[in-house]
């Protein structure tokens, strides 16, 4: 799960439906005097093209905003007075998947690239939250339920039929994501009393925890390539961005000013966008991989910037 708490009433909503302070808010910005163009002539300029989709208050409410990795083209692609949240592109780019409470209760939809054409997919009473992500080849989608009594991870049909329960646990069981091949889905559980990042086969089987560490770790995301997943953890005493081999393995912290959440790696594996809150409200920040060259790339200090996706041109 993940939120802002510029609407806090949402927050603590969701928040509610989750133990163990199951929520992922923080990100932000380094130096808000600085404006992207005086960035991008200096040494960030190299930065992975695409486009950026992500959420923002910056209109009253939580929607959903594209940008260019350049910091062009700004469009609010929902235009929604409802809370809408956690957009993906589909693998071909023609399709996004968003959570809406527009219908009453948070639900997944699909709609047109340019946010047309919204259609509800899951239709259920229950909490579907958000977290939904697409299969490689764009056939499926997996997101996180609460229609079963408790959060579990689901997959289905890109039109929301032929749904599948994939986790059968008492616990919580969120934030899925597919692996770049199809075959595996890393997702966060708290079946061992805290927050841990596991990787499961895209059916379901060989549930295995990859963090085994007593500190909170959530929001797994896998490079490019599946060789690593970025995640962001507080076993460095509040939420940093780590990265670790598929594994598991190799822990490595690349941030470490304010509270840092939400990774998410450019398309080629070259950077890496998270949510910062080091400036003292939400920002979408970009870095290396490697965690070098960190910039605020929204600079809105009059809004919350969050749930960010990067994705090709």
């Amino acid at each position: 799960m993940k939120r802002f708490i510029t609407f806090s009433v949402f927050f603590v909503a969701l928040q509610s439906c989750h133990s163990d302070n199951l929520l992922d808010s923080d990100v932000k910005v380094t130096n808000p005097s600085q404006s992207l163009n005086s960035i991008a002539s200096g040494t960030l300029a190299k930065t992975s093209a695409g486009r950026i989709l992500f959420t923002s208050t910056r209109d009253g409410n939580a929607e959903i905003y594209v940008m260019n990795a350049d910091g062009s083209g700004l469009t609010n692609l929902s235009n929604n007075p409802a809370q809408e949240f956690d957009a993906r592109f589909s693998p071909d780019g023609r399709r996004l998947v968003f959570s809406s409470d527009r219908d009453g209760n948070s639900e997944i939809y699909v709609a047109n690239a340019d946010g047309s054409n919204p259609t509800n997919i899951t239709n259920n009473p229950a909490t579907e939250f958000e977290d939904a992500d697409w299969s490689p080849d764009g056939r499926r989608i997996v997101f996180e339920s609460n229609r079963d009594g408790d959060f579990d991870i689901y997959s289905m049909n890109a039109d929301g039929k032929a749904v599948v329960q994939l986790t059968h646990n008492t616990a919580a069981d969120f934030q899925p994501e597919w692996s770049p091949n199809g075959r595996q889905i890393a997702f966060v559980s708290n079946r061992d009393g805290n927050n841990e990042v596991y990787v499961m086969d895209a059916d379901g089987a060989n549930q295995v925890n990859v963090t085994n560490h007593p500190a909170l770790d959530r929001q797994p995301t896998w490079s490019p390539d599946g060789r690593q997943i970025a995640f962001h953890s507080t076993r460095s005493g509040q939420f940093q961005i780590w990265v670790m081999r598929h594994d598991g393995s190799a822990p490595t912290m690349l941030t470490s000013i304010g509270s840092n959440r939400q990774p998410a790696w450019s398309f080629d594996g070259k950077r890496i966008a998270f949510f910062s809150e080091r400036d003292g409200n939400g920002e979408i920040y970009i870095m290396n991989a490697d965690g070098s060259h960190q910039f605020n790339f929204t600079m809105n200090p009059g809004a919350e910037e969050f749930d960010a996706s990067w994705h090709r041109p």
